[in-house]
């Protein structure tokens, strides 16, 4: 649907577990980095959004496949890729890629994310701000 919004970060000693790779749960915390800067690439912040439509954005479903290890000081190459588009919720494919020095780029990690927006006050379902949606060429 979209092109591929990348988003670089590199693995720091928190981010590993006992054996030396990136602990699992955090391609989750890496994924929700890639696509706040997303959101904010595309003239959004989700604290404006926040205060100024009382509106914001939750998890709702994830699905990841591990492939490779990352490791502490890695690179990672974070992508986010719009793949369904509601009124009130959108679905991103987002990958995790690693080139170290003299190799190939290597992909870690994929999923699926599907967000749904939700009043601040409620967390009830609403539709997705008017600003975002035409952005994204609804």
């Amino acid at each position: 649907m979209t092109e591929n919004f990348r988003f670089a970060l590199r693995v720091y000693w928190e981010d590993t577990d006992a054996g030396g790779v990136v602990f699992y749960a955090n391609y989750l915390k890496f994924f929700e980095r890639a696509r706040t800067e997303w959101l904010r690439a595309l003239g959004f912040s989700q604290e404006a959004m926040r205060n100024d439509e009382q509106a914001m954005f939750v998890v709702s479903e994830t699905a990841v496949r591990y492939l490779q290890p990352a490791k502490l000081d890695d690179v990672l190459d974070v992508t986010v890729r719009l793949v369904e588009q509601g009124r009130a919720s959108l679905a991103v494919a987002q990958q995790a890629w690693c080139t170290r020095p003299g190799g190939d780029a290597q992909l870690l990690a994929e999923g699926t994310i599907r967000i749904g927006c939700v009043d601040v006050q409620t967390f009830k379902p609403r539709r997705i701000p008017a600003g975002i949606l035409e952005r994204l060429g609804a």
